[in-house]
């Protein structure tokens, strides 16, 4: 229970990534907040963890528009009056190449992956400021640091949140605030599962450990991030990917 009466909030919760990050800071003792923009699967994520004992909330929360974040984090501020571990893992993506890419896909990608994850450490970290410590974990991709044909919105904010997390590490460390990264690679999810069996193979291939992760694989890293054993680290971008960017 390296995790006990903490206040986790995880965005994009309901499912996949974000819901095993959830209740991995919960089976450590974390009440959680979810959002989500599908409010049912929210509830039931909800539902599903106070059934381990902790308390949680789900709301519905748009990450790109601040105002809207800002009063949701006065919710929980209601509730549970505080917030000791933010997760920024929302995020889409709208594939397609660099010239046939519209400009909407790209603004759309930005303002949920990058814009979001901005709009919730300023109205998160303008509490963890008053109570001196907090833990902030951005789910950033392997794609932020080695770029992928047709992913050009997709690796420019993922790269964009690795060099957020860089600079938010450096401005809020002297209030006992912790900022690092989570970089995934090829993650087992609904999403993934969705692709041809041919670029599965593919991407196998590139995966020295020779399998895929799994959700679990990244919600270990962030209970790690989120705990006390981590608080000498800040400012970094830890990588799970089986080895695939060193192949």
């Amino acid at each position: 229970m390296r995790l006990k009466d903490k206040v986790a909030l995880v965005t994009g919760a309901a499912r996949g990534i974000g819901r095993a990050i959830a209740f991995g800071l919960a089976s450590e003792g974390a009440d959680i907040v979810i959002w989500d923009i599908n409010i049912e699967e929210a509830q039931e994520a909800c539902r599903d963890i106070e059934a381990l004992g902790r308390r949680s909330l789900a709301q519905a929360v748009d990450v790109t528009n601040f105002s809207k974040v800002e009063e949701a984090v006065n919710k929980i501020l209601d509730k549970f009056a505080k917030v000791d571990i933010l997760v920024n893992n929302a995020g889409i993506t709208k594939d397609n190449l660099l010239l046939r890419m519209s400009e909407a896909d790209w603004d759309a990608v930005l303002n949920v992956n990058l814009k979001g994850t901005f709009n919730c450490t300023k109205a998160v970290s303008r509490f963890m400021l008053k109570q001196r410590s907090g833990k902030i974990i951005n789910i950033a991709s392997i794609i932020g640091i080695i770029g992928n044909a047709g992913q050009a919105n997709y690796s420019a904010s993922k790269a964009g949140i690795i060099a957020l997390t860089k600079t938010a590490a450096k401005e809020l460390a002297s209030r006992n605030i912790n900022v690092n990264a989570v970089a995934p690679g090829f993650i087992q999810t609904e999403m993934t599962a969705k692709l041809p069996e041919e670029i599965k193979q593919k991407m196998l291939e590139m995966i020295p450990i020779a399998r895929f992760g799994s959700p679990i694989d990244v919600a270990g890293v962030c209970v790690f991030l989120a705990s006390q054993e981590a608080n000498y680290i800040t400012g970094q971008t830890i990588i799970v990917d089986g080895g695939m960017v060193t192949a």
